[in-house]
Parts: structure tokens; sequence; C-alpha cells
């Protein structure tokens, strides 16, 4: 049987304390140049974080910009908050659904997520929202894992993904590439630098 979102939730919420510790080696080695990446692409005055967690982004934020940021697991967003006021980050945080978003159509410059649509009950009905509340000409910028091209190595991914996602609640074989190109985008262009798996996409709306 497949995870409701409140099930979903609760494995966020039980982790969320040590969130940060259980991704550092990944942290250091792989993600955190890439998140740098990720927010160099970013544009605009006003920009949407998806699944902000525990506010691993914080430290790229544009200074200029105007930054609202959601998740849906309240205790991930309260790390979160500890994280912002910390850093003194300028920064609204927000308890919301990716799925169900309270914002108006084009409401921002930039939507921004990463490693998110693992853990998305609805991932087609999560990047519909995002390209909702995007403004005309703005983009929709994720930094994502994704199920692998190489067969043998797709098949190990989705023998795993069960026991993944009833540990931490997030998904390794999705196909998020595939969904963002069937959103009705203008433009769906991967960072040439990505390799297999982890996807630097950027759709332009």
């Amino acid at each position: 049987m497949k995870p409701d979102r409140t099930i979903i939730k609760k494995r966020y919420d039980r982790i969320a304390p040590f969130f940060d510790l259980l991704e550092a080696p990944m942290e250091g080695l792989f993600f955190r140049p890439w998140r740098q990446r990720l927010w160099a692409k970013a544009i605009g005055h006003h920009i949407l974080e998806v699944g902000v967690g525990t506010g691993k982004n914080f430290d790229y934020y544009p200074k200029a910009a105007r930054i609202t940021a959601i998740d849906f697991s309240p205790n991930m967003l309260k790390q979160a908050a500890k994280t912002r006021d910390r850093k003194t980050i300028q920064v609204e945080l927000d308890l919301l659904d990716i799925q169900s978003l309270p914002y108006a159509d084009n409401s921002f410059d930039t939507v921004i997520g990463s490693f998110v649509f693992c853990s998305v009950l609805l991932p087609n009905k999560g990047l519909k929202e995002l390209y909702r509340v995007c403004k005309p000409e703005g983009q929709v910028l994720l930094l994502e894992h994704v199920v692998s091209s190489k067969p043998l190595l797709a098949w190990a991914m989705n023998l795993l993904n069960p026991i993944v996602v009833k540990l931490f609640g997030a998904n390794i074989n999705r196909d998020t590439v595939k969904n963002v190109k069937a959103c009705g985008f203008t433009t769906v262009r991967i960072d040439e630098h990505c390799g297999d798996i982890l996807k630097l996409i950027e759709a332009k709306k």
C-alpha cells in the first residue's frame, strides 16, 4: 500500500531534528556546490522556495529578493526557523502543501526547490501548482535526483524504493524531468553539468 500524505509528513517530522546530520556526508561531498549553482540562476524580486526543509539553501539566497519559503512538515519548518534566526536571514516561512498553494496565479518571478519532488505524493499535481503561481516568462528551477537511465541501476533503484520510502518518506525512482516537460512550460532545459541521476532543471513559463 502506498503511503499517504500524513504518513510521509510524520516521517519527515520524525527525522527533522537529525536531518542535517543524516545528510551531512552527501551535503559536504556533492550537494553544496549544486545548491549554489541552482540559486545562482534565480532571478526577479519575489521568489518562492518550496520544500525549504531545515533551511539548507539560506546561505545562497539573493540578498535583494523577497523570499517566501514553504514546507509541509511542521518539525522541518521549526528547524528552518531556528536556522533563520541564527543566521538572521530575511525569509517568510509558511506551513503549506506544494500540492495546494494559496497564492494567486502568476505571483512569483522564480519558483525554486531542491530535492523536493522525491517526497511529493502527487508530483504532477505539485508541478502544476508551481506552473500556476509562476509569472509569465518566469522560471521554475529544480535540483532533483531521478531514476537512472541505465537499465540495471534503474532496476535496483525501483527494487530499493519501497524501503527508502518507508524509512525516509522519499522516492528514489521518480522521473521528474519527464513530469516537468508534461506541465506546459515554454522550454525545459537540463544543466549541461548534470550526470545520470542528479538533475538541475530550468523550466521557463
